[in-house]
């Protein structure tokens, strides 16, 4: 009996692997799935604006909506996920034009458009007040729909923010200055280059989901041309008149290639009484890269721990 479940355990590690090698993409995107349900997370559609929006939804308490950032998706938030989700109400959308969205030619996506959609999602969820978190572009945005929905956005958690003017130049400014955008992958070069830019210790993951999260971003290099420039065209600043009395937790990393630490003080003159908190040693994705401790900082943050 002994032999016949060892033998049954190498045949099935045999045959995972072969379906790896072959198969990469459909068993990444199964496992993504396995990630999402062991998160507490669910797929679902929104249709806004003509886009079909899925968004991960899952977890109990008040409603906490993530926003990603650029070239990225939804999933950005899954590790976290698991360690939010018995104590808040998780909204995660792939916000229009990334992920698995809509992709549309004729439609805008600059800053107003984009957050039109977002405001009509919340609005299509019947959510009244939420908490919002956002990453890099997603958190320009979420100060932005700070603003516009005032009392409505009872937190804001910025991890990494995009939006304002930063003191010193990070790794991908002086690329972009440079007429290099890091953002906009178009080799297998280019994406390692731009996973060295948001990491200091990637997640592992198997080469063939590199091959498929790399084949995958090149084929969103166009399309990512045309929104980079759409919300360089559509620029909104952040101003500060609403924005200093609402209760915000700011994190950064002190290796993020992609924005420079130093717009953290940028960010609490513009919230004075925001939490900040810079992790040492840690990327611009420090809920990919440390899900658990970036989790434990923002519980604590919202008196759940």
């Amino acid at each position: 009996m002994l032999i016949s479940i060892a033998f049954l355990l190498v045949f099935v590690t045999l045959l995972f692997g072969l379906a790896l090698l072959f198969f990469p993409a459909p068993i990444f995107d199964w496992t993504m799935t396995i990630a999402r349900r062991t998160s507490g997370l669910q797929l679902f559609i929104a249709e806004i604006d003509g886009h079909q929006i899925p968004y991960l939804r899952g977890g109990k308490g008040e409603p906490l909506l993530l926003l990603h950032g650029f070239a990225a998706n939804k999933d950005n938030w899954t590790l976290i996920a698991r360690y939010l989700t018995p104590h808040f109400d998780l909204i995660v959308p792939d916000i229009p034009g990334f992920g698995d969205s809509a992709r549309k030619e004729d439609c805008g996506y600059g800053v107003d458009a984009q957050l039109s959609r977002l405001i009509a999602l919340v609005d299509s969820l019947d959510l009244d007040k939420i908490h919002v978190g956002g990453n890099s572009m997603g958190g320009y945005f979420g100060s932005l729909l700070g603003e516009r929905l005032g009392e409505r956005v009872k937190t804001l958690w910025l991890v990494a923010p995009a939006g304002v003017e930063s003191p010193q130049p990070s790794e991908m400014q002086r690329l972009v200055e440079s007429g290099d955008n890091p953002l906009l992958v178009s080799t297998v070069a280019d994406f390692e280059r731009l996973v060295g830019l948001c990491f200091v210790n990637p997640p592992p993951t198997p080469p063939p989901f590199q091959r498929v999260l790399a084949r995958r971003a090149i084929a969103e290099g166009a399309f990512n041309q045309r929104l980079f420039q759409d919300l360089l065209d559509d620029g909104v600043s952040l101003g500060d008149a609403q924005m200093s009395q609402r209760r915000v937790l700011i994190v950064w990393g002190t290796e993020d290639g992609i924005l420079h630490h130093s717009s953290l003080e940028v960010f609490k003159r513009l919230y004075p009484s925001a939490e900040a908190i810079l992790m040492n040693n840690i990327g611009h994705l420090p809920m990919v890269e440390k899900p658990l401790e970036a989790a434990q900082d923002y519980l604590r943050f919202q008196g759940k721990i």
